[in-house]
Formats: C-alpha cells, sequence, structure tokens
C-alpha cells in the first residue's frame, strides 16, 4: 500500500467519484489477538468452545503457547469443506503479532464412537520407559517392582495416553526409574 500524502484527503467513502483514500493507519488492538483456523468438516465435532489447545508459532516453533477454543463459526466454507473455530490465548505475549503464522492442537479431543479405541488413562511421560523397543512402566506390587508393557497413544504435553496394559489402581513409579529394576523391594512415600 501507498503512503498517504501531505494534504490529501482522506474519508471512509469516496465522494463525487474522485479519488481518496480510505485510510491512512491500521490500528490493532493487542489485548484482543485470537487465532482464527479453519477445521475440516469432518473433525469439527471434536472441536468444543472452552476445549484446551496448544499453539505453535512459526516464529518460535519451540514454545507452546496455552489457549482455549472461544467459538466455533456456525457456517462452513463449501469450496474448502471447513468450518472457522476462534481461539483466545489464555495469556497474551508481546512476542505474539497479528497476522503470524500458527499450528494448534486441540486437546482432549473426544472420539467419535467406533473409530479407536478410548485411552485407560493419562500418565506422565516420565513414568514411560522404552525398552528394545516398546514401552514399558514400573508397578508397585506387593512392595515389589513388576515391569508391564504398555500401549501408549496421544501426547497431552507432559502426559501421555496409556491405551493398554494399567488398570485403575495401579500404583506407578513416576520418576526416577532408569536405575529400577523388576523384582526390586521398594518402599512407598506419601
Amino acid at each position: 500500500s501507498k503512503d498517504a500524502q501531505v494534504g490529501e484527503m482522506v474519508s471512509p467513502i469516496s465522494a463525487g467519484g474522485g479519488f481518496t483514500r480510505t485510510g491512512i493507519a491500521t490500528l490493532v488492538d493487542m489485548k484482543s489477538l485470537e487465532i482464527e483456523v479453519d477445521v475440516n468438516e469432518s473433525y469439527i465435532a471434536r472441536v468444543k468452545p472452552g476445549q484446551k489447545v496448544l499453539a505453535t508459532l512459526d516464529a518460535y516453533p519451540n514454545w507452546q503457547i496455552p489457549a482455549k477454543v472461544r467459538t466455533v463459526i456456525p457456517t462452513a466454507d463449501r469450496q474448502k469443506a471447513t468450518v472457522k473455530v476462534r481461539i483466545t490465548f489464555d495469556q497474551l505475549d508481546p512476542r505474539i503479532l497479528p497476522d503470524m503464522g500458527v499450528k494448534v492442537a486441540f486437546l482432549g479431543q473426544e472420539r467419535p464412537s467406533g473409530k479407536a479405541a478410548e485411552a485407560k488413562a493419562l500418565i506422565p511421560k516420565s513414568a514411560v520407559r522404552s525398552d528394545a523397543g516398546r514401552s514399558t512402566v514400573f508397578l508397585v506390587k506387593d512392595e515389589k517392582l513388576e515391569r508391564r508393557a504398555v500401549s501408549v497413544g496421544a501426547e497431552h504435553g507432559d502426559d501421555v495416553e496409556v491405551m493398554a496394559g494399567i488398570a485403575p489402581g495401579d500404583t506407578l513409579v513416576l520418576r526416577g526409574s532408569e536405575n529400577l529394576r523388576e523384582g526390586q523391594t521398594v518402599e512407598i512415600r506419601k
């Protein structure tokens, strides 16, 4: 765009067919920055207002910004088969600027019934070890350690879904399992 010249008339409406600018500046309310994304309509049933989101700016790929869904716009774009979703940041930061590129991950998504297995538990990633290409955890049974193979699913921040291998009520070693071995006697501190 070209800057306005000194003495040039600016108005919201061009009157009389003459050339006038409709604006000389853009004002941005930095307190109301939000993300607007197009979500494929086949996934829109999984997106709900208030749902937690992690946003990653293209300019800062290692910085995950907590956010949440503000609203799902109730119209679809038939050309792209998408629905617009507006997302607000939990806390604004001066590094976040208008028109920056961003990727988002919707957290806690519901799975359509029959499409995929439901997670049995959500545990800290630090509890899961990789042994010979399989994921395992240490359980405490009768004050002894038992190594259990688990099937893990999606990651959610510092946590991971466990699809199979543990049950409600199981006591897990959450961190520091690097030097532990199966059958070792342990004491639980509360």
